[in-house]
């Protein structure tokens, strides 16, 4: 007797292949809002906390520096919220939590470093280099990093990995000793 291609299935690489595709659809659902409120859809992932979903949504600005704002953070939430409400693409209970990239956010794609342009950031290069330096500009593929010992030109392709420091120092409070 043979057996069925799906007992040979393991259980969480189906329950990961829902997780994306339900993951995507909830995009495809909140991003028309997301933009909506001038704001950028980074990330969307379901994942499981007992019996219940968990919707992790991410939402950072489209460009340049600063940050959103919990007003701007609240209101985008209620409107996923309704969203996906209407939609109903998640069973049962879920628990949605819509929040920002984080300080000190993974930079993986072009907009990462013009988003962080003025941050402190570390750079692990392709062949095995790294440097910790303010990410002084971004122009094309190319950043430039103020450093300790000059101003070093990165190209993004030659980069493996990136992350932007958390700096806990009150810049006002130092600027005025």
């Amino acid at each position: 007797m043979a057996k069925s291609s799906q007992r040979n299935r393991k259980p969480h690489t189906d329950k990961r292949r829902n997780n994306d595709a339900l993951s995507s659809s909830i995009a495809v659902a909140i991003e028309p809002i997301v933009t909506g409120e001038n704001l950028y859809l980074e990330s969307v992932k379901v994942g499981r906390a007992g019996n219940r979903a968990v919707v992790k949504i991410v939402v950072d600005l489209p460009d340049g520096p600063g940050g959103v704002d919990s007003d701007s953070l609240g209101a985008v939430s209620r409107l996923i919220s309704a969203r996906l409400d209407d939609v109903d693409l998640v069973e049962g209970a879920y628990t949605l939590e819509v929040s920002t990239p984080g300080a000190d956010r993974v930079l993986t794609t072009p907009r990462h470093f013009s988003r962080s342009v003025g941050r402190l950031i570390s750079i692990r290069g392709a062949d095995g280099t790294a440097k910790i330096g303010r990410l002084e500009s971004v122009e094309g593929d190319t950043l430039y990093l103020k450093g300790d010992e000059g101003t070093y030109t990165w190209a993004l392709s030659d980069i493996e990995s990136a992350r932007v420091h958390v700096e806990l120092s009150n810049s006002q409070a130092d600027s005025e000793d």
